[in-house]
């Protein structure tokens, strides 16, 4: 009996040996994983492209994309992630509530390359006590989109538009060639989209706080120092645009009046581009330009720009993964691959100076990049209003204004009330 077990205390050596070896040999062979959450649709395919890149150079890492966005709730799949103990090693960021939020979580990356050549200004949606916690992903801008070339077959030239009472006059000039020109309206404002709405509403916010992000995020009220300008600007829209303005969602506005040459001025920014240039590669290159907003005067026009969204990197994973997400990142935007990526395939304005302007596929999107690199553009400031104002107050009360439900007295007293309501939660 004693020798039957020792003959099987024997073996059960003998196997976990076996398995202990087998168990490093496979441990040899495992790959660092890191995980990615993306929310860019557009672009997801081209991510997932360069993450095989930069795993063909790096064969002891593997990158896994997940993609969620377009009809879905990024922000709350990502929420979701995280509360199921699934968290991603990269993540997208819109500012500084999302910062906020996770900074728990977030590793400071102040020494990365990718954060030393980010552009001027581009990293005030991830600072938060002197501590850089993101990348910005790319700069993106928006204003007023124009065709130009129905501008000029009405008799105007855009770049000879340098005040805001000449802009009021292109838009009437343009309303009484419509017929002519076989335009259905002036402007495509899609006031259907909330976020359209909420991007308009930063022309007239980020003066008001400076163009810094930091006191948006502080500000315990809104003013509307500019609120008469950004009356005057809805209501020449309304007067002017596709009608009925409460249901024109953006698929209508933009690829199918705006361009089929139905309209001559829509409220977007350089995102459209590759849509654009699936529909008729030659648009963009020569039929698009951007005119800015007089806001703070009548002849300084301005457009906004900057990060919409920044990476974040989650530095509760282990070490080993937190290291290869920062190399990651590091290497999207300095090598020579990642860059030629970010401009050719993803069709991004760099968020960082090592990009020659010339690299950038479409003047619009050169022009923005140009404009903020001269730190003459305005920034981004409904990303760091309290969550869900604009949405749930802005957007509906704006909808009133233009239905002529309320005044735009009430507009600004309801909006201006649930703003001091939200900053205290």
């Amino acid at each position: 009996m004693k020798k039957k077990i020792v003959g099987v205390s024997f073996l059960v050596l003998i196997l976990s040996l076996l398995y202990s070896c087998s168990s490093e040999s496979n441990n040899s062979d495992d790959k660092t994983t890191v995980d990615i959450f993306n929310i860019k649709v557009e672009t997801a395919k081209e991510l997932e492209e360069l993450a095989e890149v930069y795993e063909e150079n790096n064969p002891e890492v593997e990158i896994n994309v997940t993609t969620v966005g377009g009809g879905e709730d990024a922000d709350a799949a990502l929420q979701s992630k995280f509360s199921s103990g699934d968290d991603p090693s990269i993540f997208l960021m819109s500012g500084l509530s999302t910062v906020e939020r996770y900074k728990d979580k977030l590793a400071e990356v102040s020494d990365l390359e990718s954060v030393e050549l980010a552009v001027d200004g581009t990293l005030e949606g991830v600072e938060l006590d002197d501590e850089i916690y993101g990348v910005p992903m790319n700069v993106e801008g928006f204003s007023w989109l124009i065709n130009k070339d129905l501008f000029q077959k009405a008799g105007v030239n855009p770049d000879d538009i340098s005040s805001y009472d000449e802009f009021v006059e292109a838009v009437e000039t343009l309303d009484s060639k419509k017929e002519e020109l076989d335009m259905d309206a002036v402007f495509g404002f899609s006031a259907k989209e909330n976020w359209v709405v909420s991007q308009y509403s930063a022309h007239f916010t980020a003066p008001e706080f400076d163009n810094n992000l930091q006191e948006v995020y502080e500000a315990e009220t809104v003013e509307y120092e500019y609120g008469e300008r950004m009356k005057e600007y809805t209501d020449l829209i309304n007067e002017y645009n596709e009608q009925p303005i409460l249901s024109l969602d953006y698929s209508t506005a933009v690829e199918e009046k705006f361009m089929n040459e139905k309209l001559a001025i829509i409220h977007q920014g350089n995102w459209i581009v590759p849509t654009l240039d699936e529909m008729d590669p030659d648009f963009a290159q020569e039929k698009l330009d951007i005119l800015p907003f007089y806001v703070e005067n009548d002849t300084e026009g301005r457009i906004a720009a900057g990060p919409p969204w920044y990476w974040g990197v989650n530095k509760t994973e282990d070490d080993a993964v937190v290291e290869e997400s920062k190399d990651f990142l590091d290497w999207l935007y300095t090598s020579d691959e990642g860059k030629r990526y970010i401009t050719e395939e993803f069709d991004y304005i760099p968020a960082h100076e090592n990009f020659d302007s010339d690299a950038i596929g479409d003047p619009v999107s050169r022009k923005i990049y140009e404009e903020l690199e001269k730190e003459n553009t305005d920034v981004w400031a409904h990303n760091s209003h309290p969550e869900g104002w604009y949405s749930d107050s802005l957007f509906p009360e704006f909808q009133k204004y233009l239905d002529e439900q309320i005044s735009w007295d009430e507009f600004e007293s309801e909006t201006q009330k649930s703003f001091e309501e939200m900053r205290k939660q």
